[in-house]
């Protein structure tokens, strides 16, 4: 079993393959250094997944409409906008195609053909570029396993999954038919350059199919040669960031300062189970019934959605990393569990390997630094709201625990947000079918949200917490309550009873002001208050709530805030 050494869960030693090397820093700095230049997007921000298909599209659409270049050719060029960062296979292949096709384009100047040809040969020596470190990295990869190579370990019940790239291959089909049904439905457009952009946008889109089938085949294909044969071995260590994602370092940086590179994975249900010890060692069935097993695997998931809440990372833990890291690798960990007492898990990569570049990290470090800062501002507020409670409860020291319930309710905070959110919303009111459309959807927001936000309660009583809500008052016991926080601009309460959805509501905080100005926050105020008389049962009230201080059904203010907010909309249009 997985016991822990300074800060690292270390894997036992018959789990790991004979003669394994450790991946060490010097190795590990080398395979680094062979990374391209940091004009090469090697590691495209988030944002770039849906902003360059985007203007993918549009910018076929353009084309076509100016008569540049026909519709077909036009989604070609704008592919190229999207290849070089999430898919430098298919602009390797493809790029000397698109610098002919424009090239030979009769409806753009000399000198347009001339500067596009120029930006796609450079896209083209870009991309090149990129494939060619994969190589050098694969080459120091091997290098540093030293030609020791292991069977990858199977966690069993392999078919709870789809296989790799599934996802991406029912996206791309679905985009290739949108992609066909939008230039079929070009000739429904009434002006002439809606007839000429919209087939290049559905060549495009059809494009965009075209490389999520690509980058599916290949994931799966990547995976499965994995499985084929025995492939190279290294001791790492790794750890779940913020993100949710696996970060590798070194096996020799025990303090986690420099990551080498992280990557998507996923832990089969059969290894967590062996994780966990709730299987039987004979035939892997689970010992525990199906209901116990749900409840871990909801336990799992709020624990994993409270660490990406909070931007904690998991614990480091040792690692055997399957396969040659390289940029856009698979891979395969058998790690040591999240717990001490845990057996080694087996990882599959569900996406590819995104090696860390100089300019994430220093992005990085600005954001931890940012971080730690609002953590600290963060944990003054919620000391001073906890030693103003204590303050209130030390005046009551010597007398009995409050014999009423105890009452919170939305305040100054919530109608602020309800505000500023109404502005917002009138400043969209247009005429036409859009205008009617957008009315039936703000008051069905003023009957479903209003309510909860200006009229949320929380009630106290000597059994547990009561939540008003449109259907009627929701309860759950002391015991049950798992989590009371003012998280930013947030109060969430929440249960371990799955059958208990998350408490939460929201308004505008700027901590920085309050910090300065010495004030304090409705939010944390409620969440110490709350947070006392959770820790501390002699702070419960010894009443319990009856009747209307449960809460009221806020269905009726619902359908009297849908019913005003409709009126109005029909007033001013």
């Amino acid at each position: 079993m997985s016991t822990e050494v300074g800060a690292v869960l270390r894997l036992p030693e018959a789990a790991i393959p004979e003669g394994c090397p450790p991946w060490d820093g010097e190795r590990a700095a080398r395979w680094t250094r062979a990374l391209p230049p940091r004009w090469v997007p090697v590691r495209p921000p988030v944002p770039a997944f849906v902003v360059l298909p985007l203007l993918a599209v549009l910018g076929a659409g353009l084309l076509s409409a100016w008569g540049a270049l026909p519709a077909w050719a036009a989604a070609l060029v704008a592919l190229h906008l999207v290849w070089p960062v999430l898919r430098p296979e298919a602009a390797a292949v493809l790029g000397p195609v698109a610098v002919g096709v424009v090239l030979t384009a009769d409806g753009l100047a000399l000198g347009a053909r001339l500067g596009a040809a120029a930006v796609l040969a450079g896209v083209w020596g870009t991309v090149c570029l990129r494939l060619a470190v994969r190589a050098r990295q694969r080459a120091l990869g091997r290098e540093a396993a030293g030609g020791v190579t292991a069977p990858v370990p199977t966690p069993g019940a392999g078919s709870e999954r789809a296989e790799r790239g599934t996802f991406l291959l029912w996206c791309g089909l679905g985009a290739v038919v949108a992609g066909g049904a939008l230039y079929a439905a070009a000739g429904l457009w009434d002006r002439s350059a809606g007839r000429q952009a919209v087939p290049a946008a559905g060549w495009c889109l059809a494009g965009l199919g075209l490389t999520l089938l690509l980058s599916g085949l290949l994931g799966r294909r990547r995976a499965l040669a994995l499985r084929r044969a025995p492939v190279p071995v290294l001791r790492v260590l790794v750890r779940d960031n913020s993100d949710a994602d696996t970060e590798v370092y070194a096996a020799d940086d025990l303090a986690a300062l420099h990551p080498l590179f992280t990557v998507s994975t996923y832990a089969s249900k059969a290894s967590r189970g062996a994780a966990d010890g709730d299987t039987d060692e004979g035939d892997g069935h689970k010992v525990d019934g199906d209901e116990d097993d749900d409840e871990d695997d909801d336990e799992e998931l709020r624990a994993l959605i409270d660490r990406i809440g909070d931007e904690r990372a998991g614990p480091l833990r040792e690692a055997v990393l399957y396969g040659i890291p390289c940029d856009g690798g698979e891979a395969v960990f058998l790690a040591a569990a999240s717990v001490a007492a845990g057996t080694p898990v087996v990882e599959a990569s569900l996406g590819p390997v995104r090696p860390m570049t100089p300019g994430v990290l220093r992005t990085r470090s600005r954001a931890e630094k940012r971080r730690s800062v609002r953590a600290a501002r963060d944990a003054g507020l919620r000391a001073r709201a906890g030693e103003a409670v204590e303050a209130a409860a030390g005046q009551d020291r010597g007398d009995e625990a409050p014999e009423r319930v105890r009452h919170w309710s939305a305040g100054w905070a919530d109608r602020t947000a309800v505000a500023l959110a109404a502005l917002f919303l009138a400043c969209y009111l247009r005429s036409g079918w859009w205008g009617d459309v957008y009315a039936l959807v703000l008051t069905a927001l003023a009957g479903l949200v209003l309510p909860r936000r200006l009229a949320w309660s929380v009630t106290a009583d000597r059994e547990g917490l009561w939540f008003n809500g449109l259907r009627g008052p929701r309860h759950i016991l002391w015991d049950d309550v798992r989590m009371v926080k003012a998280d930013g601009a947030r109060l969430r309460i929440d249960s371990r009873r799955a059958a208990f959805g998350e408490w939460r509501v929201s308004s505008p905080r700027w901590s920085w002001l309050e910090a300065r100005l010495g004030a304090l926050h409705p939010y944390e105020r409620t969440a110490a208050e709350i947070t006392a008389m959770w820790r501390t049962p002699a702070l419960r009230p010894t009443a319990t709530a009856t009747g209307r201080l449960r809460g009221r059904p806020l269905w009726p203010l619902g359908a009297a805030a849908a019913t005003a907010v409709a009126a109005v909309l029909l007033v001013l249009r």
